[in-house]
């Protein structure tokens, strides 16, 4: 008897331990379950977390843009004719006035200019000369650049932007690969490429009132000459000294917008023009609260009005008032709006 009850104890305690066994083994199973679980709860919790902040952040910057394009027009006032301000990362259009009237654009040409120039990458060291037909060419406009001297052609650039010297900018389109003609029709097929539809170019000076545009083409071409890092550069310098050779001798010369002198502006790149059918007339790329802005301001009513116009720009995109301008300044809008607007409607 003694002998079968030990061998039903030992049955026993088998059964026991493979029941142990088993359970401890669904034990594990559950465990590892559970794990596997929360790990993939967490790990979609994380993947859920992350689309949230993306558009949390694209909702932030949306707003931002939006603050810009709510921005009422109707509280902003300009001297200037025609005009336009453009976000400059986006192209958003934030502001236009008679944006799309086509006007001459004097010296604002020269950033086209620099940008054909560039883009032929001919050598910026290379030293070129200034002629007696180049002058004859810009119809005998004052220049203090010594007929037969040279330069390097980067500093010709520089000159021409900075201080918007014709001799300059006629000497760029004259060395150019093919001459002033192939300049001239690399100036429009650029246009073209960029998008300026209602743009034509007649020479590299601007000195020709048949340069035209509207304030809406201009801010592309901003926008693109502001890619290039010469033109930034060499548009905003304050003031620098060329030195010429065949004679050797130097010229000091001043850049022709006063803004880049103030700490209050944060400029980018710069170009002022002027000619009588033009009037005053100023692009510039400037940051405004961190947001890179172009502004165009063409046929400015005197001047400093430009720069006026600039400050009214940056306060209305700042406060959203930009304060008023003179009643002469809108007598002179409205006599310059009765010439253009016939010939305007005449074009289409």
């Amino acid at each position: 008897m003694k002998k079968i009850s030990a061998i039903h104890l030992c049955i026993h305690q088998n059964v026991r331990l493979k029941i142990a066994k088993q359970l401890v083994d669904r034990l594990k199973k559950t465990f590892c379950f559970l794990i596997v679980i929360a790990f993939s709860s967490l790990h979609s919790l994380s993947a859920s977390a992350q689309p949230t902040l993306a558009i949390n952040n694209a909702g932030a910057v949306s707003s931002a843009t939006q603050r810009l394009l709510s921005l009422d027009p109707k509280k902003i006032e300009l001297a200037s004719v025609s005009a336009a301000v453009v976000d400059s990362r986006t192209g958003a259009p934030l502001y236009k006035k008679h944006a799309e009237l086509v006007m001459p654009i004097a010296s604002i040409t020269k950033l086209m200019t620099a940008m054909v120039t560039l883009d032929a990458k001919l050598p910026l060291s290379e030293k070129i000369g200034f002629t007696e037909a180049q002058k004859e060419a810009n119809h005998n406009y004052y220049t203090r650049i010594r007929i037969g001297s040279e330069l390097p052609r980067k500093d010709v650039i520089r000159i021409a932007l900075m201080s918007s010297e014709n001799m300059a900018a006629s000497a760029l389109g004259d060395t150019y690969p093919g001459g002033i003609k192939a300049f001239v029709k690399a100036m429009n097929r650029k246009a073209r490429q960029l998008g300026m539809v209602h743009s034509h170019f007649v020479d590299p000076s601007g000195l020709s009132e048949k340069n035209v545009s509207t304030a809406s083409d201009l801010a592309i071409m901003v926008r693109a000459a502001a890619s290039y890092p010469e033109i930034s550069e060499y548009s905003k310098t304050r003031s620098y000294t060329a030195r010429f050779s065949n004679p050797g001798y130097s010229l000091r010369y001043g850049n022709t917008n006063v803004l880049v002198h103030r700490d209050s502006w944060e400029i980018d790149l710069t170009k002022t023009g002027y000619l009588n059918e033009a009037g005053r007339c100023l692009v510039m790329m400037t940051n405004i609260k961190g947001r890179d802005t172009v502004m165009v301001m063409l046929n400015s009513y005197g001047k400093r009005t430009p720069i006026g116009d600039a400050g009214r720009i940056k306060r209305w995109l700042t406060t959203g008032k930009s304060g008023k301008i003179s009643s002469s300044a809108k007598h002179y809008q409205r006599q310059v709006l009765q010439q253009l607007m016939p010939e305007q409607l005449a074009l289409h």
